[in-house]
């Protein structure tokens, strides 16, 4: 909620009082996000705050009207996840106080939005200096607060980044200490975590963490604080996933996500978008369009979505999603640079090398107008440039662009860019004949690899193979202990060494048993709930085909889907731009509609789900009850069971499939 302090007699505290006599419902009561019986639902909310604004204007009191838009904006961005309808509340907000004089409710206005939403880091810092100003004239150091974080994360983004991180630490000192209202501290932290991310500080994340804990800002008490810490999460392991850590990264944002919709009653934000960009990286993509569907419109998942469109081989709807970006972020230095990439890659798989050398000529200007200190991004736009040399037949030119920026990297920090910056420079002398080189680059980068937990692209691997094949063997992975899963009565012992624990009987644990037992076996989901529930003896009819209507949306359907869904934030986005709020608004409700046909119709992995398929319930009931033992079993021995969810394959087709180094589980059951 919007937090103006009661001693600000002319605003907040006159605000409820008026409601209060008119019997208006007031726009301070908290949405349900705790799930609490008796809270008000978001629906409820959102009607009673049309019906503040609706009295407020008509008394003509617009201070207190713009401060019930906002909210009504904040709701629609945070509680339901529409950025176009929250956007109309804003602007609306911001015209009803614009003529007012100075006041906090001009201030309150001009931050109401989460920074991390706001497109063009210009806009957030005007908006920010404004509420700065508002706040130091009327001494209100909520206000100051996320101001501060907000003003912070516009230099970052603008690749101002010493001079953003100084006003974040001042904005974090405040959320500490004397600023005592949870959502603007909220607000302010969100902001101070968005600006870690885009520019890898992931240092002064560390350094905050504790602090942010012992005042109560990040944890699981509530709402807010599960939100901040999925937030947190996010950061982190993005960390992880530079580190080449995916497993754990994977287990993190697992875990968050579960804690926030155990205790909001909205679909988890960050941490999704998090799992979506590793669920590319990973090359699981059905997962990561999943995870993204709807999200799409946000600022902090654009990218990953552009990234998805590349990795399946959508280049043109790659590029138009970065191309967006870009004319939606306008200032954001480092956004613009990521996006950019995309936008180079693209080019490169669609056989325009004209269009990436001008893209990569861009690329080139901006990092070096940035002078940023952000080596991994330096570095990712040089692999890029280097790959648009490189297809035009310029070796020498890639191997000038590459080698500079591989040479900043701390291999120790960024083990996973590094390798692949050195299978880059692999590639470069491998086109340019010199074989010893080459193989020199792709043993550093077989070298880096062998302690991270990473999937290589194909191209990759077959290049890393083909190089280091007969250069020297390859060490044999070092076994890792047999672990035990045994059925007795109605529990399972699961043992690894000297550790053992039991665990309730259940049919997750029979179905992961019989995965587990066969090591490489595929086994169909029905066949598995036929062996583990019972079969009718007599039934002879193959239940793999039967109640299937066939596929909800074929391939070319959802093609044509996504297009669509693109084209409409493109044309949104530019509605929104002239101020045409109804037709943007007409434009999200098309898009709300075809998002859920299109949500509906992926069965987990980006297969097409069959109408009313026996197979399809079988593989939705033994994902979730396999996941869910995997889960537990985790839980009780974490210290060998880390891997076990990466290799158990579920869908229609479950398997588990080690890898080397894997644990040898001996099951009786």
């Amino acid at each position: 909620m919007i937090a103006v302090p009661a001693a600000c007699e002319d605003s907040f505290t006159l605000t409820q009082r008026c409601l209060s006599r008119s019997q208006c419902p007031g726009y301070t009561v908290p949405v349900s996000t705790d799930r609490t019986p008796g809270f008000p639902s978001i629906d409820d909310r959102v009607a009673k705050l049309s019906a503040a604004v609706r009295e407020l204007t008509a008394a003509g009191e617009h201070r207190r009207a713009a401060l019930a838009c906002a909210e009504l904006g904040q709701t629609y961005e945070t509680a339901l996840g529409n950025l176009t309808a929250a956007r109309a509340w804003f602007t609306r907000a911001t015209r009803l106080v614009e003529r007012e004089l100075p006041c906090l409710e001009q201030g309150w206005v001009a931050i109401a939005a989460l920074g991390c939403d706001v497109d063009d880091p210009a806009v957030l810092l005007s908006a920010a200096e404004l509420a700065l100003d508002r706040a130091r004239r009327f001494g209100d150091v909520n206000l100051e607060t996320k101001a501060l974080a907000d003003a912070g994360l516009a230099h970052v983004q603008s690749g101002r980044i010493a001079e953003g991180m100084a006003l974040l630490d001042e904005a974090m000192a405040l959320a500490c200490g004397p600023a005592r209202t949870s959502d603007a501290a909220a607000k302010s932290v969100c902001s101070f975590f968005t600006a870690c991310y885009h520019a890898a500080d992931f240092a002064r994340v560390n350094s905050w963490t504790g602090p942010l804990k012992q005042h109560g800002l990040i944890g699981s008490k509530s709402g807010e604080t599960v939100f901040l810490s999925s937030h947190c999460d996010s950061v982190q392991a993005t960390l992880l996933m530079e580190l080449g850590r995916w497993g754990e990264a994977e287990t993190l944002l697992l875990s968050s996500i579960e804690v926030f919709e155990s205790v909001l009653p909205i679909p988890a934000w960050h941490p999704a978008i998090a799992l979506a960009d590793l669920r590319v990286r990973q090359g699981r993509l059905g997962e990561a369009e999943l995870l993204l569907l709807g999200k799409d419109q946000a600022p902090q998942a654009l990218l990953p979505a552009a990234r998805l469109h590349l990795a399946r081989g959508d280049a043109a709807l790659a590029r138009a999603a970065a191309q967006r970006g870009l004319r939606g972020f306008a200032g954001d230095r480092l956004r613009a640079v990521e996006l950019l990439i995309v936008v180079v890659e693209a080019a490169i798989a669609l056989g325009e090398l004209e269009a990436g050398a001008r893209a990569a000529d861009e690329l080139a200007a901006r990092t070096q107008a940035l002078e940023l200190d952000v080596p991994t991004l330096v570095a990712r736009a040089a692999l890029a440039r280097a790959r648009v040399a490189l297809g035009r037949g310029d070796a020498e030119g890639a191997l000038k662009v590459l080698e500079p920026s591989l040479r900043q990297l701390d291999s120790a920090e960024s083990p996973w860019l590094s390798a692949l910056g050195e299978l880059g420079l692999a590639r470069i002398h491998d086109a340019l004949g010199d074989r010893a080189a080459a193989t020199v680059a792709a043993r550093a980068a077989r070298g880096l690899l062998a302690a991270l937990d990473v999937t290589l692209a194909p191209d990759d691997a077959r290049l890393l193979e083909r190089l280091t094949a007969a250069s020297e063997p390859r060490p044999e992975p070092r076994p890792a202990p047999p672990a035990r899963l045994e059925r007795t009565d109605r529990w399972w012992s699961v043992s690894c060494g000297s550790t053992s624990v039991r665990l309730p009987d259940g049919k997750g644990m029979r179905y992961l048993a019989e995965l587990l037992a066969q090591p490489g076996v595929e086994q169909h989901a029905l066949d598995l709930v036929d062996r583990i529930e019972g079969v009718d003896a007599e039934a002879q009819l193959d239940r793999r085909v039967l109640e299937s209507a066939g596929p909800m949306l074929d391939a070319r359907a959802r093609a044509a889907y996504r297009k669509r869904i693109e084209a409409l934030r493109g044309a949104a986005a530019e509605a929104m731009e002239r101020a045409e709020l109804e037709v943007a608004e007409a434009m999200q409700a098309e898009l709300d509609q075809l998002v859920a046909e299109l949500a509906r119709a992926f069965g987990l992995g980006g297969k097409d789900r069959p109408v009313g398929s026996a197979a399809e319930k079988a593989r939705l009931n033994v994902t979730r009850a396999v996941r869910s033992a995997i889960a537990r079993i985790h839980e009780a021995l974490p210290e060998f069971s880390s891997g076990l969810d990466r290799h158990v394959r579920t869908g229609i087709y479950c398997a588990y499939e080690p890898g080397p180094g894997a644990v040898t589980w001996r099951v009786q059951s």
